[in-house]
């Protein structure tokens, strides 16, 4: 799979920013991974079953997302079977990365 590219934008009356943070709203860290999922989800060449348990076997955040802001997604085959990898963007700079796993279905 060659590398993918997608342009991402939480809106700004996300129900999350209501408690995360009153009065400083940044996005939930739980809400960039869904969106990330839903994105990796519909690609037709991510290998291994799609109805197999999809584990995160690491991810980082490493910069708050403020409502609105528009986030640059890259996914990438890892080195293992199964496996994507993610990063998250805003503006050039890193907001999240990590990986993604299909686990092997029992037989």
């Amino acid at each position: 799979m060659n590398d993918v590219h997608l342009s991402l934008q939480i809106p700004r009356e996300h129900p999350s920013y209501a408690g995360h943070f009153p009065g400083q709203p940044i996005v939930p860290g739980v809400v960039l991974l869904d969106l990330v999922l839903q994105a990796a989800e519909g690609l037709p060449d991510w290998p291994g079953r799609p109805d197999s348990p999809l584990e995160i076997p690491v991810c980082k955040f490493v910069q708050a997302v403020s409502p609105g802001a528009i986030l640059a997604l890259t996914l990438s085959t890892g080195s293992s079977a199964g496996t994507l990898n993610f990063r998250l963007q805003q503006d050039g700079q890193p907001v999240a990365s990590g990986s993604l796993r299909r686990t092997p279905s029992a037989a």
